[in-house]
């Protein structure tokens, strides 16, 4: 079985000379980063992007794929929509085919109390003229008639897609290169330069870039290196297994999901594999700290099946990860360029299973390659994308919460809009930093 793609042992392909400043920094190299540096660049700005790691080395290439529409929290929405329209033409910007078929989603019920919900769902696709619909066990059999579950129905977008996220995003940062954005790869920011009680920069392993902007999309890490500067942000991460199958014959062209198993037709001929809720949280400080603000998302759905006791060395909320480094020697986000967990081989196991029950036909599917990442979720399961009044020219988008390759291209475009002034489009008052300190009741949304 071969190792992940993408990892701390894989080539630097972004080695730009670091220049001494830039009208903004862009700290993160997955999709919201790269994106966000996309169009700033696009509107006419020098941007520079610094990733401590790879470019996609996390999350951002670890996800199931998919580009859904169907069953976002409606706040999110709007957004995803915007995303959806921007795919298709930045995929024609990239220098490969990246996979991105519109082969649609499909959520599977397992039972009528789950179709009621997908009902009560439906207000909002009608609201914006999705062509979502539910469909009844019969339209089921139809769509996947090789499938020996059944199941009474489903609720059903077949304007949404999928794609590669280790080829895309790789991709797209190529194509954000050409468009003038400097890009160099392990070159960790330390934190950031202050002057006069505003964003004047950003220190890094390899000296400072002057800049009065600066965007943190750093996933996972975003929370400690906020942390640092006395931003705080209720931010905690989850591990998550993924498998990828060797090609088989199709049994279904688009993504799915139902109690158990979670799959995706892939560009190379085989199926991507995923737990449909399974996570496993690290016990670190982060946990401790923020479990006041999780507890309604805990009572609601547990946050993962699995509780471990301490994440591995370097991780950002392990038990030994430096909290208080000076920005003139090397600190936790050079101990830790990629995080690259493994994966739960029982879990791996038991999806070869499950989907050999769910498609007897196909046999028992061979494994090439098993992986995990870390998800990095806010207590509401939506993300923070706003400005930061204590820090002029500072900008957050993080917390994305497992949806952030889909909808990143429109939240790069967002981004572009809040750092520049111009019209965000959208009403981004649930993504707001201050839910967290003014009282709000920190509720998941109505989503699927």
């Amino acid at each position: 079985m071969r190792s992940f793609p993408i990892s701390e042992t894989s080539p630097v392909a972004h080695r730009a000379t670091l220049p001494g400043s830039a009208d903004v920094v862009v700290v993160g190299g997955g999709i919201i980063g790269v994106m966000s540096a996309w169009f700033l660049a696009e509107r006419g700005l020098s941007v520079v992007l610094l990733e401590k790691g790879r470019i996609a080395g996390e999350q951002s290439s670890r996800n199931w794929g998919w580009i859904r529409q169907q069953g976002r929290d409606p706040a999110e929405l709007p957004i995803m929509i915007e995303a959806t329209a921007l795919w298709p033409k930045l995929a024609a910007d990239c220098d490969l085919d990246i996979g991105l078929r519109r082969s649609g989603v499909l959520y599977l019920a397992k039972d009528e109390g789950e179709l009621a919900k997908y009902e009560v769902w439906m207000q909002y696709a009608r609201a914006h003229d999705l062509d979502t619909r539910i469909l009844s066990s019969a339209e089921v059999a139809e769509l996947i008639p090789s499938a020996a579950r059944r199941w009474p129905g489903a609720i059903w977008t077949a304007s949404d897609s999928r794609a590669e996220p280790w080829l895309a995003v790789p991709a797209l940062a190529r194509a954000a290169e050409r468009k003038g954005v400097v890009i160099r790869e392990d070159c960790a920011v330390r934190g950031f330069d202050i002057a006069a009680g505003r964003i004047a920069g950003v220190i890094t392993e390899d000296g400072r870039v002057a800049a009065s902007q600066v965007v943190v999309a750093g996933g996972a890490w975003s929370s400690l290196l906020l942390r640092r500067h006395g931003i705080s942000i209720p931010q905690l991460s989850v591990r998550a297994p993924v498998a990828a199958t060797e090609p088989l014959p199709e049994v279904f062209a688009g993504a799915a999901v139902d109690a158990k198993i979670a799959f995706r037709r892939r560009l190379d001929g085989g199926y991507s594999l995923a737990p449909a809720d399974f996570h496993e949280l690290f016990i670190g400080p982060d946990a401790f700290r923020n479990l006041r603000g999780f507890l309604p998302q805990l009572r609601a759905s547990p946050f993962g099946t699995r509780y471990l006791p301490a994440a591995p060395k370097g991780y950002p909320d392990a038990w030994g990860t430096d909290r208080r480094w000076s920005m003139d020697r090397p600190g936790p986000f050079e101990a830790a360029r990629v995080l690259n967990p493994a994966p739960n081989r029982t879990q791996i196991t038991r999806l070869t299973r499950e989907f050999a029950q769910v498609f007897p036909g196909l046999g028992t599917p061979q494994i090439k390659l098993a992986w995990a990442g870390m998800i990095d979720s806010m207590p509401d399961v939506v993300p923070v994308i706003d400005r930061v009044d204590l820090l002029p020219g500072l900008t957050i988008a993080t917390g994305m919460s497992g949806h952030g390759f889909g909808i990143g291209p429109g939240v790069g475009r967002v981004v572009a809009d809040l750092v520049t002034g111009g019209a965000v489009g959208h009403d981004l008052s649930r993504f707001r930093m201050s839910r967290f300190s003014d009282g709000t009741r920190l509720v998941p949304g109505p989503a699927l």
